[in-house]
């Protein structure tokens, strides 16, 4: 196995798939380059260039990245896309960069986007983004600064008002409820009843 293809199985690097897919000893299971799987050891990685000679050798497809069926080429689109967003979060993504990144048209991928997922590819990255913030919220001490940041929002200000605008309070208020929600689940764990 070259370099090139560990690193690809590494990063769950979706731009490989189809271009080999590999399989792991200690499993038995073959997948594609892009699975979210955990990682394997690489030295019980076995690397094929099609799906068919991994079957031959014995060994049967994941089911978590279906490396035996074929993807739709939008849906294939569709996931290279977002994935590419969820590795590049924190950066400061357009259309035209994503496009680029991906060698397409921003008009193509902006449309096969929207009709496959019902959200335009910047909307999706929002909601991304935003989801990853709750939990960064709820999960960690880091600063609003802070959390704006790691998931892409140029100022805390920006990251505030589009916080505001999707769930409706700031992200400080939500940290301080999701705080007291959590206590209470704490106290009222502890508390024993009689059932009379």
């Amino acid at each position: 196995m070259r370099n090139e293809e560990w690193n690809a199985i590494i990063h769950c690097d979706s731009s490989y798939d189809g271009q080999f897919f590999y399989a792991v000893r200690t499993t038995g299971i073959v997948c594609r380059p892009s699975c979210q799987s955990k990682s394997p050891k690489r030295d019980h990685v076995i690397v094929f260039r099609t799906m068919d000679a991994a079957v031959g050798a014995g060994f049967r497809a994941c089911k978590r990245c279906r490396p035996d069926q074929a993807r739709w080429p939008a849906e294939e689109l569709v996931h290279q896309t977002q994935t590419y967003m969820k590795d590049h979060r924190s950066e400061p993504l357009t259309l035209g960069r994503i496009a680029e990144a991906l060698h397409i048209s921003p008009y193509h991928l902006h449309r096969v986007f929207k009709r496959v997922t019902g959200l335009t590819p910047m909307a999706y990255l929002v909601k991304h983004r935003l989801t990853v913030a709750q939990q960064l919220l709820t999960d960690t001490e880091l600063t609003m600064t802070d959390v704006g940041a790691t998931v892409g929002f140029t100022s805390s200000a920006h990251f505030s008002t589009v916080f505001r605008k999707e769930f409706g309070q700031s992200p400080t208020a939500y940290r301080r409820q999701r705080q007291v929600s959590d206590a209470d689940v704490a106290q009222g764990g502890g508390r024993i009843t009689n059932g009379a």
